[in-house]
């Protein structure tokens, strides 16, 4: 749709903000209703009581959480971890790995971006070595010849794009340098760690994956091979403490700022520790909003997640589009006064534009209960 070719509305009526997000009426709740994720047109609705205050929530609409930390299998290649969460556009498992991959692995249905959860170690690929920690996003451009071998046992939440690519957001007139200096991007080396490699001797398997199936395609040599590149495609390393949010002190700004990497039907951005609004009218935690485009994933990856509880590190939260969600009871407490000066969490969240099915690895780690930990808000 066409910028500007929306129904024009403008109204008002009882009692309401003159400004989104602050200086609600007394006693007041506000819900956002709006189009296109957080970029569209919007309505601000107000409550005498919680949005998600509900009693019963029955049927598959109702916000899901998995606890994906109990999966404890180690697998040896990042096609035989379990599919988490999946649809046409886009695909999420979780791996955990504790001893170098046999075989190289190629992704040929698309980009694959690498978030590591715990662990250290070394990627090799293509185009050298490059060395990963906790809280690194490694992304792999499509086609790329990969392996990873463990410092220590690894986690890692995977993202595909299916059969297209992950870019960096526009950042409009905040320039080029918001959020992450494009100059914390590293890419691989071709050191000698890398040499040594490649000089590993006998057949070498590399596992190539294309919708959704497995080919093994066997060489006397290690295919890793190349002794130079050049050009303007690579991988690329971004930790998350390299990132610097996007604040405003007078306004709960919507999560699509946090936004890291697009493609073309979702959204993976990451919330990084940043202060809380101060401005004495401004809420300050997350709105109630209705996801009524895009559904909405979070992984947990470090910290105190403040607007849940009883959710750790490791976690998924799942809230599929076409109900109201937002904070938890405990969260509504510090809606206008935080007891700490900053959010101090490291989580991942995922936004697709097309609807997600539950894979059977997510099923066996489900926490039924998470649905009732609104009750009583």
């Amino acid at each position: 749709m066409a910028k500007g070719d929306w129904i024009p509305v403008r109204g008002a009526q009882g009692a309401h903000s003159r400004q989104a997000h602050a200086d609600l009426p007394e006693g007041a709740y506000e819900r956002e209703m709006s189009k296109e994720g957080f970029f569209g047109p919007a309505a601000f609705l107000y409550h005498p009581r919680p949005p998600t205050g509900w009693t019963s929530f029955e049927g598959p609409l109702r916000p899901r959480a998995f606890d994906l930390a109990r999966l404890n299998a180690a697998e040896p290649s990042p096609w035989a971890a379990g599919v988490i969460l999946h649809n046409p556009a886009c695909e999420m498992r979780f791996w955990k790995l504790a001893a170098p991959m046999p075989a190289l692995a190629r992704n040929a249905d698309g980009d694959q971006l690498l978030f590591v959860h715990q662990g250290a170690g070394d990627l090799f690929c293509d185009f050298g070595r490059i060395a990963y920690a906790a809280g690194d996003y490694l992304y792999l451009p499509r086609g790329t010849m990969w392996r990873l071998a463990p410092a220590e046992p690894t986690a890692i939440l995977t993202i595909q794009a299916t059969n297209t690519h992950f870019r960096l957001p526009d950042r409009g007139i905040l320039g080029p340098h918001a959020l992450f200096d494009p100059a914390v991007l590293d890419t691989p080396a071709m050191d000698e760690a890398f040499r040594d490699h490649q000089a590993e001797a006998g057949d070498h398997r590399v596992e190539v994956k294309k919708r959704g199936q497995v080919s093994t395609v066997t060489y006397p040599y290690n295919p890793l091979d190349a002794v130079g590149w050049h050009g303007e495609l690579a991988p690329v390393r971004l930790n998350v403490k390299d990132i610097r949010p996007v604040v405003s002190h007078r306004y709960h700004l919507p999560p699509s700022v946090h936004s890291t990497f697009v493609s073309d039907r979702f959204v993976v951005c990451t919330f990084a520790p940043r202060p809380f609004e101060s401005d004495p009218g401004a809420i300050k935690i997350p709105f109630f909003h209705n996801n009524d485009d895009y559904d909405e994933v979070l992984f947990y990856h470090a910290g105190d997640f403040f607007s849940r509880d009883h959710i750790e590190a490791g976690m998924m939260t799942f809230h599929p589009s076409g109900f109201t969600h937002g904070p938890h009871p405990k969260a509504l407490k510090n809606m206008l006064a935080q007891p700490k000066p900053a959010t101090d969490e490291y989580a991942v969240m995922i936004d697709t534009r097309d609807p997600l099915d539950v894979g059977e690895a997510a099923a066996s780690v489900e926490n039924p209960a998470y649905v009732d930990s609104w009750k009583g808000g």
